[in-house]
């Protein structure tokens, strides 16, 4: 990418059909938080955001709706009817504006009775760039089509139906003509734009400990709707290219490279590959140093980011102060005391495992250190005895002051990072948080999006909390 071009970004997301929303287009801004009351679609909105950025990572589309609670079925409009075949299904897009200029990406999800992709159109500069169509529903593939401007004006091939066509492209674009070239820079575009998003919801009853083994209260794993917050450690184009493989027969039974898909037939399911390539879960030691969207490993992620950078942890530390009640000066995190029980669990969990540390050599342990805040006279006081709230707005804040090399996510390496704009994703963003603590954190992503390497999407309860800040895009839900 030209390096003096504009980093990618989702500048508008399009609810064609998808839950309650039909024919919803929403711009979106540096800063946008949604507000409305309850049911109006807000959560949908960022469910479909994480849909279109786990699909540009390489996750299968099994895996990508898996954010939803319902899956598939709960993405389609209520009031959507089966047509003579029992086929239903949703419809979402998003605009991607960069270097390229706009470019445009549509799909058509089957949900029922089978799952799969059954249309995507990528569009840009006046141009057709790709489309796809499911033409035999008997085999696990999809028809694509993409522009060549060449002797041939369009390349014709099969792709799996459970990816996103648009992140395979580098995989089978040769880029010897001006429209493939064309084709594979819109197609980056959009994929760097996707995978760039961090989906945060801080839980302060993972981030007191309450929840064993990084398993929420509810169940699921500490990152969020299905186990992460970040794009997958596999680009697009590698995570899709991998799937199926030779002797893995079913659903993108394909080799990578530049041969087209072997679509085994309806009947012969197999593994599929593809998911677990992609990193939004966060079952790897390494991301023990990377916050996840929970934000259970706050401790090990406060000690690492004070000691890489002293001026943004000055920063936090004032935002923080800004927003508690009762004097801060300081934070940072120590080495946890375990108390008897503490102690005795540890012990047993030697024994059990013969004398081995769970995790492994060198993994570290979330419960090995603790946060605490400087009181001054006061003296030191753990985080986990704030209210929930403030545990929210410190989480986030430090979310907002960092970039992907501290969070649980993996954007595109083969791009510089100075050309890259990361998106956080936050639910419920004032959530337990009083007007005051809300506004402020609202105050600080202004600050850090004036910079132009991070971008917010979120909802409020309450959107009087942007009132009079600038570059704050308040979206009604429901009006």
């Amino acid at each position: 990418m030209d390096t003096d071009s504009a980093r990618p970004a989702v500048t508008e997301l399009r609810l064609s059909a998808f839950k309650s929303h039909r024919g919803v287009t929403l711009p979106l801004g540096p800063l946008t938080l949604l507000s409305g009351d309850s049911g109006s679609g807000k959560s949908s909105v960022l469910q479909a955001y994480e849909i279109l950025a786990r699909l540009g990572s390489g996750d299968s589309l099994e895996r990508a709706v898996g954010v939803v609670a319902g899956g598939a079925s709960a993405c389609v409009p209520a009031s959507a009817r089966p047509d003579d075949q029992g086929r239903r299904g949703f419809r979402l897009g998003c605009t991607v504006d960069g270097s390229v200029g706009p470019v445009h990406l549509d799909l058509a999800v089957q949900a029922e009775p089978e799952l799969r992709i059954v249309g995507e159109r990528l569009t840009g500069c006046g141009e057709t760039l790709l489309t796809t169509a499911l033409t035999d529903p008997t085999r696990s593939a999809v028809q694509a089509a993409w522009h060549t401007a060449g002797a041939t004006p369009v390349t014709r091939a099969p792709l799996p139906d459970d990816r996103l066509a648009t992140s395979l492209l580098p995989l089978r674009v040769a880029g010897k003509t001006e429209g493939q070239r064309l084709v594979l820079a819109a197609a980056e575009q959009v994929v760097v734009a996707l995978r760039s998003a961090f989906v945060c919801d801080p839980r302060p009853e993972a981030m007191r400990g309450r929840a064993p083994g990084g398993v929420a209260d509810d169940g699921r794993t500490a990152g969020g709707a299905s186990g992460g917050g970040g794009a997958g450690r596999g680009t697009g184009a590698r995570g899709g290219g991998r799937a199926g493989g030779p002797g893995r027969p079913g659903k993108g039974g394909a080799t990578g490279g530049s041969g087209g898909p072997t679509a085994a037939p309806r009947g012969r399911k197999g593994v599929r590959s593809g998911g677990e390539a992609s990193g939004w879960g966060h079952d790897d030691e390494r991301d023990e140093g990377r916050l996840r969207s929970s934000c259970d490993n706050l401790a090990t992620v406060l000690e690492r980011t004070s000691r890489e950078c002293a001026r943004r942890h000055a920063i936090l530390v004032a935002a923080v102060r800004d927003a508690c009640s009762g004097p801060v000066d300081g934070l940072r995190a120590v080495p946890r005391q375990p108390d008897a029980t503490m102690a005795a669990d540890a012990a047993a969990a030697g024994e059990a495992g013969g004398g081995v540390v769970p995790g492994g050599q060198g993994a570290p342990d979330p419960q090995a250190v603790m946060t605490v805040l400087d009181r001054g006279a006061l003296g030191e006081m753990p985080v986990e005895q704030l209210g929930d709230g403030e545990l929210r707005f410190l989480a986030l804040a430090l979310v907002l002051l960092t970039g992907p090399g501290v969070l649980a996510m993996d954007p595109a390496g083969e791009i510089p990072s100075a050309l890259q704009q990361m998106t956080v994703m936050a639910d419920g963003m004032d959530r337990c948080m009083d007007r005051r603590q809300a506004r402020e954190l609202v105050s600080l992503a202004v600050r850090m999006a004036d910079r132009g390497h991070v971008r917010l999407l979120g909802t409020v309860w309450d959107p009087s909390v942007a009132e009079g800040l600038p570059g704050v895009q308040v979206l009604h839900l429901g009006v």
